[in-house]
């Protein structure tokens, strides 16, 4: 492979490297670093590479795993790791996911460097237990174990782990603006409800929406304008027309996911909308 195609090909393996560095560090900017330090690494080898993906998954997996060991410095059996070649082809068992939802950053943040790699590769990433185990130097069972010790984790957090309901508000209203279905849905309770009372549905809100799947197609690209609100107390976003507010977006959050929207517009509850100090426009702006 000339040195030219050597690039081209790396170029189009960029992308799908930088998301993969992007969910394990939780972090853009590193994940551009590591992904030129895999690049170095090509450049620099002398072995012949027959699976070039795979390679690639490989060396941008265990440099993203040093990063992590370096943010973490706790004593875990993860193995010294060397890049070898292995089977099967990630960049085809690879099944993409848009992101690693908001709500489980803090959650990701605690878990060990193994563990973070095992469970994102599993559940975010769609590898394969066998290859995230040779990413690890280990045994498909162990990867498995810690793939559900980190699972357990997330979805069990230890109190000081938890969102507050503001930040969950926001993340929501963030992924509606921005389209992001998959985050949206980590967001939502499977039971998710939303509800518009007689005068926001008398100004176009619906009725009823049950589900999360449905909730969150309902919300996919919306709510930009939404301003942040107290909405008796509990934190909220409301459509705002002129320095008038029109509608308010009541939440329930229950352990840590909405668990009920409800636009409201009657007058007396309006009245008693206040925007939360501090807090930036979700969207910027006025409503539509």
């Amino acid at each position: 492979m000339t040195a030219m195609d050597s690039a081209n090909a790396f170029e189009a393996q960029r992308p799908r490297l930088v998301r993969l560095a992007g969910r394990l560090l939780g972090d853009d900017v590193e994940a551009e670093d590591i992904v030129q330090q895999a690049w170095m690494r090509l450049q620099s080898t002398t072995e012949e590479i027959a699976n070039l993906a795979g390679w690639l998954t490989t060396v941008t997996t265990r440099l993203c795993l040093d990063r992590l060991r370096v943010r973490v410095p706790v004593p875990v059996d993860d193995g010294v790791l060397e890049v070898t070649e292995h089977a099967g082809d990630p960049a085809e068992e690879v099944a993409l996911a848009d992101t690693v939802g908001m709500a489980l950053q803090v959650v990701l943040d605690r878990l060990s460097p193994a563990e973070r790699v095992a469970f994102v590769l599993h559940d975010s990433f769609g590898f394969e237990f066998t290859t995230i185990a040779a990413m690890l130097d280990t045994t498909p069972a162990a990867a498995r174990k810690l793939a559900s010790r980190a699972r357990a984790k997330v979805v069990q957090p230890a109190p000081e782990d938890a969102l507050a309901d503001w930040q969950v508000v926001d993340a929501f209203l963030a992924a509606a603006r921005g389209g992001d279905v998959g985050r949206l849905l980590d967001l939502l309770a499977p039971d998710v409800v939303v509800t518009g009372d007689a005068a926001a549905v008398a100004l176009g809100t619906p009725e009823r929406i049950a589900g999360h799947a449905e909730v969150a197609q309902f919300f996919d690209g919306a709510a930009r304008g939404a301003l942040p609100v107290f909405v008796g107390g509990r934190p909220g976003a409301a459509w705002v027309h002129r320095g008038e507010t029109r509608v308010a977006f009541d939440f329930t959050v229950v352990a840590g996911v909405v668990a009920r929207i409800e636009f409201r517009a009657e007058p007396a509850l309006l009245g008693r909308v206040r925007a939360r100090r501090g807090a930036l426009p979700v969207g910027g702006g006025t409503s539509e």
